[in-house]
Order: structure tokens, then sequence, then C-alpha cells
């Protein structure tokens, strides 16, 4: 296992001072490092509880250092992470060897000035039983902060949004690895088929009560090498994006605009949801991600999907469309468990994406014929890039109303908004954090 610590000190290190994406960071090293089976668990568990719990393991490094966390040198402190994640977390590594292997570690990296300040903190923190002083809960900002390993500046926010006893289900919500969600293709298959399949080869599957032909999967192995997916009788997508495209509700026959499509998961439910039938233009400024829009769509059986390189927020003229997708980029402060390093980048340009977000919408409506659907979203859960940024858009645009949401049955408002409106909390309904509008145009 030591190894699989070194690779996994690598994978963090690029992630917390370069700027890399922690899922294809992790996913380039098992693919580079040939890692299979328990060795992808652990590491995969090492480099996300890292990131997860990074302030936490700061507080407790800080009860035991003589030395203040900025002034650790970066390399040892990622060692230090890596042996208190493990003693605090992992309760099937032996105290010595994630004490023993830390060490071993420091040696492998040369840093090794470190080795005997990690032994002696490592070996503190056992000897004490691994007790350490509990945050004040009367300082409720920073013990959510502590605990959940959230910025103190995003903890107010939430709070001041959704109260301190939402908020602290949203920060329980965004810990741990979220559920393996796929939409079945209805093209190809039907639920019942899929599900005899899969649980024939060992995967647990579960029904998703508010969505139909969706399931939760686990005990996967990996997803690519099951044939029902080469042969493109499902594909992944979180069950907040499935319900997105189901309220933007495309009909057979239908023409329809994604305008920030990638990675192509609501134009390929929308397709699916089509039968194929009608015209979907899906759109994204990167080539690379409009290339794995097509190998999708091919693997998946669907030929309406036409993908193009565009701004979402450039006056190029779109097709005129029945429908709709408003996508925009956003703070992804709802898919912090899939993402949990954006809790800790500050150059993240939050204040501005707000009239980006706005500048999109605009745009993309500007072609919508009388009586057409848009539907906008976010996977935040910020008030400045979702409600805001349609009660602006409505106050400047006496041509669109908010048309009310149909939702399943088991979904339902927790937030006072409007009909129109759906905000999904993470912790809640054990999907992505997500922000649903349908606008209308009114009828000329």
């Amino acid at each position: 296992m030591a190894n699989v610590r070194n690779i996994a000190y690598h994978v963090l290190y690029r992630v917390l001072y370069e700027d890399a994406y922690s899922a294809i960071a992790i996913n380039n090293a098992v693919r580079e490092e040939k890692l299979g089976g328990v060795d992808v668990s652990f590491f995969s568990a090492l480099v996300y509880g890292v990131l997860e719990r990074k302030l936490t393991l700061e507080y407790i490094i800080r009860q035991y250092s003589s030395i203040r966390i900025k002034k650790i040198e970066k390399g040892t402190l990622i060692v230090l992470y890596l042996g208190m994640y493990q003693l605090i977390y992992m309760d099937k590594v032996p105290d010595s060897a994630a004490v023993n292997e830390s060490v071993k570690l420091c040696k492998q990296l040369r840093l090794y000035k470190s080795a005997g300040f990690v032994n002696a903190i490592l070996r503190s923190f056992v000897r004490a039983e691994k007790a350490y002083r509990q945050p004040d809960r009367q300082n409720i900002i920073q013990y959510l902060s502590i605990v959940y390993s959230c910025p103190e500046s995003m903890v107010t926010e939430l709070i001041t949004t959704y109260g301190q006893d939402l908020t602290e289900k949203v920060l329980q919500g965004i810990l741990g690895r979220p559920p393996i969600t796929v939409r079945v293709n209805t093209l190809k298959t039907d639920k019942a088929i899929l599900t005899k399949a899969l649980t024939a080869q060992g995967v647990i599957v579960n029904d998703i009560s508010f969505l139909e032909n969706s399931l939760n999967l686990s005990a996967t192995g990996s997803l690519e090498k099951i044939p029902e997916f080469q042969q493109g009788h499902f594909f992944v997508e979180d069950a907040a994006s499935q319900l997105c495209a189901e309220i933007l509700s495309a009909q057979p026959g239908d023409t329809i605009a994604d305008v920030c499509a990638a990675p192509g998961g609501k134009s390929l439910y929308s397709a699916i949801r089509m039968e194929n039938r009608g015209e979907i233009y899906s759109y994204d400024i990167h080539e690379h991600k409009i290339k794995l829009m097509k190998q999708n769509a091919e693997r998946l059986g669907v030929s309406i999907m036409h993908t193009a390189i565009r701004d979402a927020s450039s006056d190029r003229e779109l097709p005129e469309c029945d429908r709709i997708l408003c996508d925009v980029p956003c703070s992804g402060w709802g898919i912090l468990r899939r993402k949990p390093e954006i809790r800790y980048k500050t150059d993240t340009n939050i204040d501005i994406l707000p009239n980006l977000q706005y500048s999109i919408l605009c745009m993309s409506v500007k072609n919508l014929p009388s009586d057409g659907v848009l539907v906008y979203s976010t996977c935040t859960l910020r008030q400045a890039e979702n409600h805001d940024i349609i009660r602006r858009f409505l106050d400047e645009n006496p041509d669109f109303v908010g048309e009310p949401l149909k939702l399943p049955d088991c979904i339902d408002h927790l937030i006072e908004e409007e009909p129109y409106c759906l905000t999904l909390l993470p912790g809640v309904y054990d999907t992505d954090g997500f922000f649903i509008a349908k606008l209308r145009r009114r009828s000329a």
C-alpha cells in the first residue's frame, strides 16, 4: 500500500497546489499507474477523504504541532493530512501502519527532515487515544466550518440563505461519495431487462422513486467494463440533472437547443424522451467535450443530437427551437461531494458569475418563439446565481412568465420559492445540489 499512498500524495499535491481537478487527476493516476481492485478503492478513499476533511484535519494537527500550519512545508503537510485521515477515518488501517507508512512516505519523497516531525505528531495523537478539543458550538459558523470542512465564508452564506438547520443538513449531504445514478436507454432496452442483466453480474440495483427509468448502482467495479454500458443500454447522470431534463419535458418531434451541454447527459435524456425523433442542438466551447458528447450519442444510438462549438454568451443565433436548456457555468456549491476541492479554491471569480449567467440567459432566448420554453439550471446553492437571476430576468423581460413546475409526488419545495423554481439540496434526496427554473415566452 506504500506505493498507493505515494500516488495519493502526488495527486493531492496537484489538486491543492496546481489547480488540478480531483476526478480527472484520480482517473489519470489510476490509468497511468495501472491500479486495480482494492488499490483503486484505497487510493480514491485517501484522495477524496483528505480533500473532504482538509479543514478538520488542519484543526486537529494544530493541536499537536508546535509549528503553525502556514509554516509547515507543503509536502510535509500533505503527508500529515494522509496520516491523520487514516488514523481518524479509516478503521481498517492499523494505527501503526498509518504512522509507519507516513514516515516511510516522507523518506520516499526525500523529506528527510520532516520524517521525525511527522512521526512525533502522529504518535502523540495515537498515544492521546486520538483525543482532540472539539470546536465550540456556540460559535456556529466556526463549528460548522471545522466539523464539515467548509470555509467560514461559505457556511455564512448558506446560513443566510437556508437557515442553520437546513445548512447543517446540506453540509452533511456533501460528505462521502455520491451514488452512481444512471438513466436507462429505452431506445435499446427497458428497466426490467437492464436490472436483471446487471444483477446477474453482481451489481446492486435500486430504483429512484421520483424518476421512472433511472437507477442507483453500487458494487459496479469499472463501469466501462460492463457489457450493457459498452452497448449503450444506460448512461451515468445524477438524479438532479435527470429531473432537470424531465422538467424541460421534451416531446417527440421537438427542436431543442442545449446551450451549455457538456458532458451531454441532459441532451441524451431528452433524445431518449423524444424517442430519437426531432432535433437537438448541443453546444459547448471545448472541442474535447464536443468529441465526448458525439461518442456518447453514438454509443447510445442517438442520431438526433447535433454537436457544435459555440460560446453561449455570444450573440451567435440559435436555431428556432421549441425548448431551450440553459445549464450555465456556476460556482458548483451543489457538487462538492464530486469536486471537494471547490471549497478551498480562492480564484473562482465567483462574484462575476452572475453577470455571465445572466448574459447567457438573455442571449439564449433571442430566437425563442412565442409559447417556447426555457429551463435555466445550475449545480450551485447560491441565491445570487439562482433566484436572483430569474427575478431580474422576469423583471426586465415582460414577454416571459414563470411556468409552475409539475413535480413528482415525493419532491417538494424545501424553501420558500416561486412555484416555477426548484432548489434541490444535498442531504435531502441524495442528489447533487441543483437549481431549476422554467420560463415560457408569452403567446403573441
